[in-house]
């Protein structure tokens, strides 16, 4: 026995021997032909030594054994089968670790469920173990989706603490699952862009902007096999976007939420190598809905990120725009401009703009609340010498699609004067029915198609220091089955640390598998 081996892991000591054998571990993984066995108590022993173990611990720890038990050669059922086995180990060694370490460690597994569907996908399923090995999938992405939504509820979220950041850099952890390259990380992160995943670098490789991209990776291999398992598309639409909404308010996650609508305005979208290419246009329709038509009430919670999640917001919303217009369906273009601009984000932008910035008049002001009038307005800032993207260059180059800065921007095109408005309904941000009529003017719009996915939803019940904060949806003139009457159903709002329980609608049903 080695005299180290002696010296009590705590402190100093357990940090050195962390370094000390996870450098070793990345040295000899690179070797062509490495032995990896000698590793495994190793990092046994350093995630024993701790109530909250480090992530690299348990991602070192989960790594070594998982190659050791399983080879990498076989069928799709095979693989499958060993990625059911890796998301028990994990989910075994991450019960006591914060809520966004316990999602970014499901990676590997959402990497293998990608892999096992690429195989299948390229196949007619005609014999027996491929459809078993699909089943196997599904049944899966379900399980690995209900464990994410408990974590996020049950857990405490540990923003911008020491256990919240990684030790190690994320571009060499990613090394001991996926073969050593340049690009360890996005071949770990396959349904993640690359602009996505050289944003996420910025941000230091931060576990909870990783734990919101693994919510987002899940939430789109599902919406992928609810296409391919579908036996009927009559309703599939309407059904894709009350579950996407309803998984939204579940997750709670305003990291996952801005990393998807970052991810909606990619084309191609990262995750066409397992959607079918007439799939591609009902995808945008579900996810720019989903993300743009719903005021979520967490979103308030996570003040410190909200300009952020607004520039994101609104930049995804003059993208939406921009491709539907293309494609000739105005009037999704125009509900996504009218549930904007009745929002208070448009009030919002010009605030922390003219906050920030000692303006002139004329210059401080924004010709019109639309998101082209007011991406115009900030690029002309920009121009200016004003910051407002800052270094955030792919979001800057999404917002200047399809405009000119050169010519004045006109407080409201044609097409935002054609929709009327009792085809839409909104939700209530006021809180107190005596402030209703003021606060209707503030009202985030919603297209009718959520009506039924609204109705269905189910949000936990959520609790605010100090005092209760309630946010009513409201339903106005929607005739889906030939019944205008108005409905109304009530919400509470809240920070991201609920405790409560939340159902995630499948939708796929057990007839439709």
């Amino acid at each position: 026995m080695e005299a180290t081996d002696l010296v009590p892991l705590v402190g100093e000591n357990y940090a050195l021997k962390l370094k000390h054998s996870m450098q070793e571990l990345l040295s000899e993984i690179s070797k062509e032909s490495p032995n990896l066995s000698p590793f495994v108590s190793t990092f046994y022993e350093l995630m024993q030594a701790k109530v909250d173990p480090p992530f690299e611990a348990i991602w070192a720890y989960a790594a070594i054994s998982f190659r050791g038990r399983n080879p990498e050669k076989g069928d799709a059922l095979d693989m499958i089968l060993a990625a059911k086995d890796l998301f028990q180990l994990l989910s075994a060694c991450s019960g006591s670790v914060c809520a966004s370490k316990s999602i970014v460690l499901l990676a590997p597994v959402v990497f293998a469920l990608h892999g096992v569907m690429v195989e299948l996908l390229g196949r007619e399923l005609r014999c027996k173990r491929e459809k078993k090995a699909m089943r196997e999938v599904k049944s899966l992405v379900d399980v690995v989706l209900g464990y994410i939504s408990l974590s996020c509820h049950n857990k405490v979220y540990e923003e911008e603490s020491e256990s919240s950041r990684l030790i190690f850099p994320f571009t060499d952890l990613a090394r001991l699952w996926v073969d050593m390259n340049d690009e360890a990380v996005e071949s770990l992160l396959p349904l993640v862009s690359s602009d996505v995943c050289g944003w996420i670098c910025s941000k230091g490789f931060h576990v909870d902007y990783l734990g919101g991209a693994i919510i987002m990776e899940v939430l789109l291999l599902k919406l992928c096999l609810s296409f391919h398992l579908a036996t009927s598309r009559d309703g599939l639409e309407s059904k894709l976007k009350s579950w996407a909404v309803s998984s939204i308010s579940s997750f709670q996650n305003t990291y996952f939420l801005e990393i998807l609508m970052r991810t909606a305005l990619e084309t191609p979208l990262p995750f066409i190598s397992i959607l079918k290419p007439e799939d591609e246009i009902l995808s945008r329709k579900v996810l720019f809905d989903a993300v743009l038509l719903v005021d979520y009430p967490f979103l308030y919670s996570n003040v410190k990120y909200i300009k952020n999640l607004t520039l994101t917001r609104l930049v995804a919303t003059h993208g939406a725009v921009e491709y539907f217009r293309g494609l000739g369906d105005q009037n999704r273009a125009i509900s996504y401009i009218k549930a904007f601009s009745a929002s208070g984000l448009p009030l919002q932008i010009v605030k922390w703009v003219t906050s920030q910035n000692v303006l002139e008049e004329k210059v401080g002001k924004a010709n019109g609340s639309s998101p082209r009038a007011l991406i115009h307005w900030l690029l002309s800032l920009e121009n200016r010498g004003i910051r407002v993207f800052e270094d955030d260059d792919i979001l800057k180059s999404h917002a200047t699609s399809g405009l000119d800065i050169s010519k004045p921007e006109h407080p409201a095109s044609n097409l935002e004067r054609k929709i009327a408005d009792g085809d839409l309904f909104y939700v209530d941000n006021a809180g107190e029915e005596g402030n209703a009529g003021e606060d209707d003017k503030q009202n985030n719009l919603i297209s009718d198609a959520f009506v039924a996915a609204a109705q269905t939803m189910k949000l936990p019940d959520r609790k605010r220091k100090g005092k209760h904060s309630e946010k009513k949806i409201k339903f106005v003139k929607y005739d889906l089955h030939q019944n205008s009457e108005p409905v109304k159903a009530r919400t509470s709002t809240a920070d991201d640390s609920s405790s409560g329980e939340s159902e995630v609608e499948d939708p796929i049903s057990d007839t439709d598998a």
